[in-house]
Protein backbone atom coordinates (compact mmCIF):
# COMPACT_ATOMS: atom_id res chain seq x y z
CA UNK A 1 0.00 0.00 0.00
CA UNK A 2 1.56 3.37 -1.02
CA UNK A 3 1.01 6.57 0.95
CA UNK A 4 -1.75 7.65 -0.75
CA UNK A 5 -3.67 4.63 -0.30
CA UNK A 6 -2.91 4.82 3.26
CA UNK A 7 -4.74 8.08 3.62
CA UNK A 8 -7.27 6.71 1.81
CA UNK A 9 -8.07 3.59 3.77
CA UNK A 10 -9.19 6.26 6.36
CA UNK A 11 -11.74 8.10 4.66
CA UNK A 12 -14.92 5.83 4.18
CA UNK A 13 -17.92 7.52 2.64
CA UNK A 14 -20.38 8.76 4.99
CA UNK A 15 -23.41 6.85 5.52
CA UNK A 16 -26.53 7.82 4.40
CA UNK A 17 -27.86 8.12 7.36
CA UNK A 18 -26.84 7.96 10.92
CA UNK A 19 -28.19 9.77 14.15
CA UNK A 20 -24.82 10.33 15.65
CA UNK A 21 -23.91 13.25 15.97
CA UNK A 22 -21.00 15.82 16.62
CA UNK A 23 -17.99 13.92 15.52
CA UNK A 24 -15.35 15.70 14.37
CA UNK A 25 -15.58 14.64 10.53
CA UNK A 26 -19.31 14.78 10.33
CA UNK A 27 -19.24 18.67 11.71
CA UNK A 28 -17.02 19.21 8.77
CA UNK A 29 -19.27 18.00 6.23
CA UNK A 30 -22.48 20.35 4.95
CA UNK A 31 -23.40 18.04 3.07
CA UNK A 32 -25.03 13.68 2.79
CA UNK A 33 -23.41 11.48 0.83
CA UNK A 34 -20.30 13.25 0.14
CA UNK A 35 -16.52 11.61 0.78
CA UNK A 36 -14.75 13.16 3.21
CA UNK A 37 -11.57 14.59 2.18
CA UNK A 38 -8.22 15.64 4.02
CA UNK A 39 -8.59 18.58 4.10
CA UNK A 40 -11.77 18.84 5.73
CA UNK A 41 -10.84 16.85 8.57
CA UNK A 42 -9.74 19.10 12.17
CA UNK A 43 -6.25 19.01 13.22
CA UNK A 44 -6.65 16.48 16.26
CA UNK A 45 -8.14 13.79 13.36
CA UNK A 46 -4.98 14.45 11.24
CA UNK A 47 -2.59 14.13 14.61
CA UNK A 48 -4.36 10.44 15.39
CA UNK A 49 -3.62 9.67 11.26
CA UNK A 50 0.01 10.66 11.20
CA UNK A 51 0.43 8.71 14.52
CA UNK A 52 -0.63 5.47 13.21
CA UNK A 53 1.68 6.20 10.22
CA UNK A 54 4.98 7.01 11.98
CA UNK A 55 4.85 5.02 15.03
CA UNK A 56 2.70 1.82 13.83
CA UNK A 57 3.54 1.68 9.95
CA UNK A 58 7.01 0.68 10.48
CA UNK A 59 8.09 3.65 8.66
CA UNK A 60 11.45 4.06 10.16
CA UNK A 61 13.08 7.01 12.79
CA UNK A 62 12.51 9.55 9.56
CA UNK A 63 9.34 8.60 8.41
CA UNK A 64 7.45 11.53 9.47
CA UNK A 65 9.86 13.49 6.79
CA UNK A 66 7.04 12.60 3.97
CA UNK A 67 4.34 14.37 6.26
CA UNK A 68 6.07 17.51 6.32
CA UNK A 69 7.11 17.29 2.83
CA UNK A 70 3.15 17.48 1.69
CA UNK A 71 1.43 20.57 2.07
CA UNK A 72 2.18 23.44 4.88
CA UNK A 73 -0.48 22.71 6.76
CA UNK A 74 0.20 19.01 7.63
CA UNK A 75 3.77 20.76 8.34
CA UNK A 76 2.42 22.69 10.73
CA UNK A 77 0.07 19.93 12.53
CA UNK A 78 3.16 17.80 12.66
CA UNK A 79 5.79 20.11 14.24
CA UNK A 80 2.96 21.26 16.35
CA UNK A 81 2.43 17.96 17.87
CA UNK A 82 6.52 16.59 19.05
CA UNK A 83 5.77 14.62 21.89
CA UNK A 84 1.68 13.17 20.73
CA UNK A 85 4.12 12.20 17.09
CA UNK A 86 7.35 11.33 19.14
CA UNK A 87 9.57 12.75 16.46
CA UNK A 88 13.15 12.13 16.43
CA UNK A 89 16.17 13.38 14.66
CA UNK A 90 18.38 10.70 13.20
CA UNK A 91 22.23 11.66 13.22
CA UNK A 92 24.83 8.97 11.76
CA UNK A 93 27.92 11.34 12.31
CA UNK A 94 27.95 11.56 7.96
CA UNK A 95 27.94 15.47 8.46
CA UNK A 96 28.34 18.43 10.99
CA UNK A 97 25.92 18.56 13.65
CA UNK A 98 25.67 22.28 13.10
CA UNK A 99 24.30 21.21 9.26
CA UNK A 100 21.56 18.90 10.39
CA UNK A 101 20.32 21.35 13.04
CA UNK A 102 19.70 24.11 11.20
CA UNK A 103 17.61 22.16 8.61
CA UNK A 104 15.42 21.10 11.16
CA UNK A 105 13.33 22.22 14.23
CA UNK A 106 14.04 21.92 17.93
CA UNK A 107 13.72 18.38 18.16
CA UNK A 108 15.21 15.14 20.57
CA UNK A 109 18.12 13.39 18.41
CA UNK A 110 19.21 9.94 17.87
CA UNK A 111 22.50 8.89 17.50
CA UNK A 112 23.18 5.99 15.23
CA UNK A 113 26.93 4.74 14.49
CA UNK A 114 26.98 1.71 12.44
CA UNK A 115 30.04 2.82 10.58
CA UNK A 116 33.35 3.81 11.19
CA UNK A 117 35.95 6.32 10.24
CA UNK A 118 37.66 9.20 11.89
CA UNK A 119 35.37 11.86 10.51
CA UNK A 120 32.12 9.87 11.91
CA UNK A 121 33.71 9.33 15.01
CA UNK A 122 34.77 12.96 15.31
CA UNK A 123 31.16 14.12 14.93
CA UNK A 124 29.72 12.15 17.06
CA UNK A 125 32.13 12.66 19.92
CA UNK A 126 31.58 16.74 18.74
CA UNK A 127 28.13 16.38 19.45
CA UNK A 128 27.82 14.31 22.69
CA UNK A 129 30.55 17.31 24.19
CA UNK A 130 28.37 20.17 22.16
CA UNK A 131 26.09 22.53 24.55
CA UNK A 132 22.75 20.52 22.30
CA UNK A 133 23.63 17.45 24.41
CA UNK A 134 20.86 17.77 26.19
CA UNK A 135 18.55 16.62 23.02
CA UNK A 136 20.11 13.22 23.04
CA UNK A 137 16.94 10.43 23.54
CA UNK A 138 18.67 7.58 22.10
CA UNK A 139 22.34 6.44 21.49
CA UNK A 140 23.23 3.39 19.58
CA UNK A 141 26.57 2.30 18.79
CA UNK A 142 26.79 -1.39 17.19
CA UNK A 143 29.39 -2.31 16.76
CA UNK A 144 32.38 -0.40 17.54
CA UNK A 145 36.39 -0.93 18.25
CA UNK A 146 36.97 -1.27 21.66
CA UNK A 147 39.57 1.64 20.70
CA UNK A 148 36.82 3.60 20.16
CA UNK A 149 35.07 3.11 23.42
CA UNK A 150 37.44 5.18 25.32
CA UNK A 151 36.32 8.01 23.66
CA UNK A 152 33.04 7.70 23.64
CA UNK A 153 33.17 7.19 27.23
CA UNK A 154 35.09 10.29 28.10
CA UNK A 155 32.48 12.27 26.28
CA UNK A 156 29.61 10.73 27.96
CA UNK A 157 30.55 12.01 31.99
CA UNK A 158 27.68 14.13 32.16
CA UNK A 159 23.90 13.60 32.97
CA UNK A 160 22.17 13.15 29.48
CA UNK A 161 18.61 14.24 30.55
CA UNK A 162 15.97 13.41 27.51
CA UNK A 163 18.17 9.78 27.40
CA UNK A 164 15.86 6.82 26.73
CA UNK A 165 17.65 4.22 24.99
CA UNK A 166 21.28 3.42 25.45
CA UNK A 167 22.77 0.58 22.98
CA UNK A 168 26.70 0.09 22.90
CA UNK A 169 28.34 -3.09 21.40
CA UNK A 170 32.05 -3.54 21.62
CA UNK A 171 33.23 -5.44 18.52
CA UNK A 172 36.03 -7.57 21.06
CA UNK A 173 34.66 -9.99 23.17
CA UNK A 174 37.41 -9.40 25.82
CA UNK A 175 37.49 -5.93 26.02
CA UNK A 176 40.64 -4.48 28.09
CA UNK A 177 40.50 -0.82 27.75
CA UNK A 178 39.27 1.59 30.61
CA UNK A 179 35.68 0.03 32.07
CA UNK A 180 32.73 2.34 32.59
CA UNK A 181 32.97 4.58 35.42
CA UNK A 182 30.12 5.67 38.29
CA UNK A 183 30.50 9.23 36.16
CA UNK A 184 28.98 7.74 33.14
CA UNK A 185 25.74 9.71 32.37
CA UNK A 186 26.20 11.75 35.09
CA UNK A 187 25.51 9.01 37.66
CA UNK A 188 22.25 9.13 36.56
CA UNK A 189 19.66 7.99 33.58
CA UNK A 190 15.86 8.93 35.11
CA UNK A 191 14.10 8.64 31.47
CA UNK A 192 16.10 5.43 30.13
CA UNK A 193 13.63 2.89 29.21
CA UNK A 194 15.87 0.36 27.13
CA UNK A 195 19.73 -0.33 27.87
CA UNK A 196 21.96 -2.96 25.84
CA UNK A 197 25.53 -3.34 26.75
CA UNK A 198 27.43 -5.75 24.81
CA UNK A 199 30.85 -6.69 26.14
CA UNK A 200 31.37 -3.49 28.03
CA UNK A 201 32.88 -3.62 31.74
CA UNK A 202 30.70 -1.62 34.13
CA UNK A 203 30.97 -2.49 37.41
CA UNK A 204 29.11 0.23 38.60
CA UNK A 205 26.35 -0.41 36.71
CA UNK A 206 23.89 -1.23 39.40
CA UNK A 207 24.57 2.36 41.11
CA UNK A 208 23.48 3.81 37.56
CA UNK A 209 20.31 1.56 37.67
CA UNK A 210 19.27 3.00 41.08
CA UNK A 211 17.87 5.85 39.10
CA UNK A 212 16.78 4.07 36.24
CA UNK A 213 12.56 3.30 37.75
CA UNK A 214 11.52 3.71 34.36
CA UNK A 215 13.53 0.73 32.59
CA UNK A 216 11.47 -1.40 30.43
CA UNK A 217 14.22 -3.50 28.79
CA UNK A 218 17.82 -4.25 30.43
CA UNK A 219 20.23 -6.75 28.71
CA UNK A 220 23.56 -7.38 29.27
CA UNK A 221 25.52 -9.33 27.02
CA UNK A 222 28.88 -11.14 27.49
CA UNK A 223 29.39 -9.41 30.69
CA UNK A 224 33.27 -9.30 30.71
CA UNK A 225 35.33 -10.41 34.79
CA UNK A 226 36.07 -6.74 34.98
CA UNK A 227 32.49 -5.62 34.77
CA UNK A 228 31.65 -8.04 37.45
CA UNK A 229 29.52 -7.23 39.99
CA UNK A 230 27.49 -8.79 42.87
CA UNK A 231 23.94 -10.13 42.44
CA UNK A 232 23.46 -8.04 45.47
CA UNK A 233 23.90 -4.92 43.82
CA UNK A 234 22.16 -6.28 41.21
CA UNK A 235 19.22 -6.77 43.16
CA UNK A 236 19.13 -3.55 45.04
CA UNK A 237 18.89 -2.25 41.64
CA UNK A 238 16.27 -4.27 40.02
CA UNK A 239 13.98 -3.15 43.36
CA UNK A 240 12.90 0.30 41.96
CA UNK A 241 11.94 -0.99 38.28
CA UNK A 242 8.07 -1.68 38.23
CA UNK A 243 7.91 -1.24 34.63
CA UNK A 244 10.98 -3.71 33.50
CA UNK A 245 9.35 -6.31 31.17
CA UNK A 246 12.63 -7.97 29.85
CA UNK A 247 16.20 -9.06 31.66
CA UNK A 248 18.88 -10.59 30.51
CA UNK A 249 22.26 -11.09 31.85
CA UNK A 250 24.99 -12.40 30.70
CA UNK A 251 28.36 -13.76 32.23
CA UNK A 252 31.55 -14.65 29.36
CA UNK A 253 33.33 -16.81 32.37
CA UNK A 254 32.12 -18.33 35.52
CA UNK A 255 32.38 -16.06 38.34
CA UNK A 256 31.14 -17.20 41.60
CA UNK A 257 30.00 -14.81 44.40
CA UNK A 258 32.39 -13.74 47.18
CA UNK A 259 29.94 -13.96 49.71
CA UNK A 260 26.18 -15.39 50.10
CA UNK A 261 24.61 -13.81 52.91
CA UNK A 262 21.61 -14.92 54.40
CA UNK A 263 18.25 -15.28 52.38
CA UNK A 264 15.97 -11.85 52.76
CA UNK A 265 13.18 -11.34 54.29
CA UNK A 266 11.04 -10.17 51.78
CA UNK A 267 11.51 -10.02 47.93
CA UNK A 268 10.96 -7.19 45.68
CA UNK A 269 8.17 -7.69 43.15
CA UNK A 270 8.68 -6.98 40.04
CA UNK A 271 5.10 -6.76 38.51
CA UNK A 272 5.39 -6.23 34.47
CA UNK A 273 8.62 -8.61 34.25
CA UNK A 274 7.94 -12.01 31.54
CA UNK A 275 11.15 -12.58 29.82
CA UNK A 276 13.95 -13.94 31.80
CA UNK A 277 17.49 -14.08 30.14
CA UNK A 278 20.71 -15.68 32.35
CA UNK A 279 23.96 -17.17 32.04
CA UNK A 280 26.72 -17.99 34.57
CA UNK A 281 26.81 -19.96 37.63
CA UNK A 282 23.57 -20.80 39.45
CA UNK A 283 25.11 -19.65 42.99
CA UNK A 284 24.69 -16.16 41.06
CA UNK A 285 21.07 -16.78 39.63
CA UNK A 286 19.90 -18.09 43.27
CA UNK A 287 21.13 -15.18 45.50
CA UNK A 288 19.82 -13.21 41.88
CA UNK A 289 16.21 -14.93 42.85
CA UNK A 290 16.43 -14.96 46.38
CA UNK A 291 15.40 -10.98 46.36
CA UNK A 292 12.70 -10.75 43.62
CA UNK A 293 9.30 -12.39 42.55
CA UNK A 294 8.00 -12.09 39.00
CA UNK A 295 4.60 -12.94 38.88
CA UNK A 296 4.28 -12.70 35.23
CA UNK A 297 6.85 -14.39 34.13
CA UNK A 298 6.21 -16.75 30.43
CA UNK A 299 9.51 -16.66 29.15
CA UNK A 300 12.82 -18.12 31.08
CA UNK A 301 16.41 -19.20 29.40
CA UNK A 302 19.08 -20.50 32.06
CA UNK A 303 22.21 -21.31 30.63
CA UNK A 304 24.57 -22.56 33.38
CA UNK A 305 28.22 -23.24 33.41
CA UNK A 306 29.26 -26.83 34.58
CA UNK A 307 28.78 -27.20 38.00
CA UNK A 308 28.93 -31.18 39.77
CA UNK A 309 26.04 -29.96 42.39
CA UNK A 310 23.19 -27.96 40.71
CA UNK A 311 21.30 -27.11 44.32
CA UNK A 312 18.31 -24.77 42.59
CA UNK A 313 15.36 -24.19 45.21
CA UNK A 314 14.82 -20.42 44.39
CA UNK A 315 14.77 -21.32 40.08
CA UNK A 316 12.20 -23.98 40.93
CA UNK A 317 10.05 -21.32 43.45
CA UNK A 318 10.18 -19.22 40.69
CA UNK A 319 9.06 -21.28 38.09
CA UNK A 320 6.58 -23.20 40.04
CA UNK A 321 5.06 -20.06 40.90
CA UNK A 322 4.37 -19.00 37.53
CA UNK A 323 1.36 -20.00 35.96
CA UNK A 324 2.66 -19.53 32.24
CA UNK A 325 4.84 -22.23 32.76
CA UNK A 326 1.83 -24.93 34.12
CA UNK A 327 0.84 -24.94 30.42
CA UNK A 328 4.17 -26.47 29.19
CA UNK A 329 2.97 -30.08 27.51
CA UNK A 330 5.72 -30.58 25.24
CA UNK A 331 9.22 -30.56 25.44
CA UNK A 332 12.64 -31.62 23.76
CA UNK A 333 16.01 -32.87 25.29
CA UNK A 334 18.92 -31.89 22.81
CA UNK A 335 22.45 -32.93 23.15
CA UNK A 336 25.61 -32.08 21.62
CA UNK A 337 29.72 -32.48 22.32
CA UNK A 338 29.60 -29.77 25.44
CA UNK A 339 26.19 -28.95 25.90
CA UNK A 340 22.61 -30.14 26.90
CA UNK A 341 19.58 -28.48 26.44
CA UNK A 342 15.94 -28.67 27.49
CA UNK A 343 13.23 -26.81 26.26
CA UNK A 344 9.37 -26.48 27.01
CA UNK A 345 6.53 -25.39 25.01
CA UNK A 346 2.62 -24.29 25.42
CA UNK A 347 2.29 -24.66 21.43
CA UNK A 348 4.49 -26.74 19.14
CA UNK A 349 6.95 -25.19 16.67
CA UNK A 350 6.84 -21.54 18.86
CA UNK A 351 9.69 -20.49 20.82
CA UNK A 352 9.87 -22.19 24.48
CA UNK A 353 8.64 -20.79 27.19
CA UNK A 354 10.89 -22.48 29.32
CA UNK A 355 14.97 -23.41 28.53
CA UNK A 356 18.07 -25.16 30.32
CA UNK A 357 21.22 -24.99 28.57
CA UNK A 358 24.12 -26.90 30.32
CA UNK A 359 27.39 -26.69 29.35
CA UNK A 360 29.47 -29.23 30.34
CA UNK A 361 32.78 -29.36 28.37
CA UNK A 362 33.79 -32.63 26.56
CA UNK A 363 34.09 -34.27 29.94
CA UNK A 364 30.79 -33.43 31.35
CA UNK A 365 28.01 -36.19 32.26
CA UNK A 366 25.07 -34.63 30.41
CA UNK A 367 21.62 -36.39 31.49
CA UNK A 368 22.75 -36.63 35.54
CA UNK A 369 23.54 -32.97 35.17
CA UNK A 370 19.75 -32.31 33.81
CA UNK A 371 18.24 -34.46 35.97
CA UNK A 372 19.68 -31.79 39.22
CA UNK A 373 18.27 -28.91 37.53
CA UNK A 374 14.76 -30.82 36.31
CA UNK A 375 14.61 -32.88 39.63
CA UNK A 376 11.23 -33.58 41.72
CA UNK A 377 10.55 -30.03 43.20
CA UNK A 378 10.13 -28.68 39.38
CA UNK A 379 6.44 -29.39 39.62
CA UNK A 380 5.43 -27.98 36.41
CA UNK A 381 6.88 -30.56 34.57
CA UNK A 382 4.91 -33.05 35.66
CA UNK A 383 2.04 -31.81 33.31
CA UNK A 384 4.44 -32.99 30.26
CA UNK A 385 2.99 -35.50 27.67
CA UNK A 386 5.40 -35.48 25.39
CA UNK A 387 9.58 -35.52 25.14
CA UNK A 388 11.18 -35.75 22.25
CA UNK A 389 15.23 -36.91 22.46
CA UNK A 390 17.77 -35.76 19.95
CA UNK A 391 21.05 -36.96 20.10
CA UNK A 392 24.41 -36.65 17.86
CA UNK A 393 25.30 -40.17 16.88
CA UNK A 394 28.92 -39.16 17.54
CA UNK A 395 28.33 -38.23 20.87
CA UNK A 396 27.82 -40.57 23.42
CA UNK A 397 27.92 -44.46 23.62
CA UNK A 398 25.98 -46.65 22.18
CA UNK A 399 23.22 -46.65 25.74
CA UNK A 400 22.21 -43.76 28.48
CA UNK A 401 19.59 -43.26 30.72
CA UNK A 402 16.89 -41.07 29.48
CA UNK A 403 14.01 -39.43 30.62
CA UNK A 404 10.50 -40.53 29.16
CA UNK A 405 7.20 -39.09 29.67
CA UNK A 406 4.25 -41.99 30.06
CA UNK A 407 4.26 -40.98 33.34
CA UNK A 408 5.01 -37.36 33.34
CA UNK A 409 8.57 -36.15 34.82
CA UNK A 410 8.42 -39.12 37.44
CA UNK A 411 10.30 -42.66 35.93
CA UNK A 412 13.48 -43.26 34.15
CA UNK A 413 14.56 -46.20 31.53
CA UNK A 414 17.02 -47.50 29.85
CA UNK A 415 17.37 -46.74 26.12
CA UNK A 416 19.60 -47.53 23.25
CA UNK A 417 20.34 -44.46 21.09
Amino acid sequence: MNFRGFIHSFLPCVPRSSTTIGSPIQDSLKGKNRRVTINTLPDDVLVDIFYFYVNDWDVGTSGWHTLVHVCQKWRYVVFASPRRLNLRLLYTGKRPMSEMLDDWPVLPVMISLETHSSLIRGNITAFLNSEHHHRICGISMLPIPASDLEIFVAAMQKPFPELTSLYIWVEESRVTSLPLQDSFLGGSAPLLRRLVLRNCPFPGLPKLLLSANHLVILSLWNIPDSGYFSPQALGAALSVMSRLAALRVEFQFPRYPTSRPPLPLTRSVLPSLTRLVFEGVHEYLEDLLAQIEAPLLNKLRIIFFMDPQFVIPQLHRLINFAESFKKCHTAFVYTSYDAIRFAAFRETHQFPELSFDIRWGVLGRPLSLLAQVCSSSLHVLSALVQLDIVVPVLSFPQSLWVLITLDGWNSWTRSPL
